[in-house]
């Protein structure tokens, strides 16, 4: 049964002036503020999760969010600021992943060091010394209980084209992960994926994963089944044709016992970014393609963060890349992605090169949404150029 419509979505006058008020609160408060900001009846709290002088945080999208009530997990990369001619300002030779945890809701974080917490192979951005890594080893015991409320999984890769990925699972919200697993290639060109998963039973998992095009490239979409606790896994059904530039980073939610949906991040041969979606009727087996639920992501494009909200409307996050001034952006759907509401503007005019995004989402026990992302202020005048972990906080029902 499809959920009953959200009854009116801002017109693109009030999407104009929602843009609008973003400015003057940012003006007004200035970026590093964590105090909430009430607008024009429109409450929009933004916080910094990480940040350090002289250092850069990257890409939450590149490891994986998870949510307790008010507890809230979620990776990233941290490294040392570099000065770059391209588009990331950091050095690879010190990038290292991190986590941070609130236990208020996002109002507050501390931040943990992957390595110490479990997590020791080498991998992308993740630049262990030889002496310190351990390499991925094939899991030989299956894992307990996927459905274990405390359970949580992420994936890691080597490159972005043909990995190889490995994976590590914690039974304790991520204080200890296990691992590193080898995550196999599936008969495919390699596999060099995000983390993107849903849990069907104790030992049934259902992981979407980004695999390498025939021409070793990134990147195609596969849908990948395990029924016997990780032990093996298969390919239950490729998403939607090769594309001529790349499908990847999907952000993908079960709808039903039979219905799948998901969203991906999609470059087109001509170089458009945008996000796409597909739909499954038949738990995977086969999917159609729904309508783009955005049309322009900006220079460099967006991964989406998809979620289904308490009240069964879906929220999409993600981000606008632009040189002349990014922008964080959240869109709904009443109909199971079918159609969406025009683009809400969370965030824009505080000087954000095209070097941000890659947003993770959850729910709070309130009502609501928390989106972490990647931030800078590094094209408004008198602002340092350092790359920091952001969030916004923020009602949906707002704009009902």
């Amino acid at each position: 049964m499809r959920n009953k419509k959200i009854r009116t979505y801002l017109n693109p006058i009030k999407i104009l002036i929602l843009s609008l008020v973003s400015i003057i609160a940012f003006i007004t408060l200035g970026v590093k503020s964590e105090k909430k900001s009430i607008y024009a009846g429109v409450d929009i709290q933004h916080g910094i999760v990480f940040y350090e002088e002289g250092h850069f945080g990257g890409w939450p999208a590149n490891h994986g969010i998870w949510s307790w009530d008010n507890e809230i997990l979620v990776g990233f990369v941290e490294a040392a600021h570099m000065d770059s001619e391209g588009l990331h300002t950091y050095d690879p030779n010190t990038a290292n992943n991190k986590y941070a945890r609130s236990k208020d809701g996002g109002e507050t974080w501390t931040i943990e060091d992957a390595y110490e917490h479990g997590q020791t192979a080498w991998g992308q951005d993740n630049n262990i010394s030889q002496e310190k890594e351990d390499i991925p080893v094939p899991l030989n015991k299956a894992v307990n209980d996927f459905t274990n409320p405390d359970f949580i999984l992420t994936f890691l890769r080597h490159n972005n084209h043909n990995g190889p990925s490995h994976f590590y699972y914690s039974n304790n919200r991520g204080v200890k992960w296990e691992g590193p697993f080898v995550f196999p290639d599936l008969n495919t060109n390699g596999v060099a994926t995000r983390t993107d998963y849903i849990i069907d039973g104790k030992k049934e998992l259902n992981a979407f994963l980004t695999v390498a095009k025939s021409n070793d490239k990134e990147g195609r979409v596969v849908m990948s089944r395990t029924v016997d606790g990780g032990l093996k896994w298969e390919i239950v059904s490729w998403i939607g044709p090769e594309p001529e530039g790349f499908d990847i980073m999907p952000s993908s939610l079960r709808l039903s016992p039979d219905d799948l949906i998901t969203v991906i991040r999609t470059r087109t041969g001509n170089g458009q970014n945008l996000l796409t979606s597909y739909l499954s009727e038949n738990n995977g087996e086969t999917w159609k393609k729904l309508k783009d639920p955005v049309a322009d992501t900006g220079a460099g494009g967006s991964p989406p963060a998809l979620m289904k909200m308490k009240n069964g409307t879906l929220a999409l996050a993600y981000i606008y890349r632009s040189d002349y001034g990014s922008r964080v952006n959240v869109r709904f759907s009443s109909d199971n992605g079918r159609s969406w509401s025009n683009e809400i503007i969370l965030r824009c005019g505080d000087g954000a090169s095209r070097d941000v995004g890659y947003p993770r989402m959850v729910q709070r026990p309130d009502g609501k949404l928390v989106v972490i992302y990647y931030w800078n202020n590094a094209i408004q005048e008198g602002e340092k150029p350092y790359r920091y972990i952001a969030s916004t906080i923020f009602d949906p029902g707002q704009w009902k």
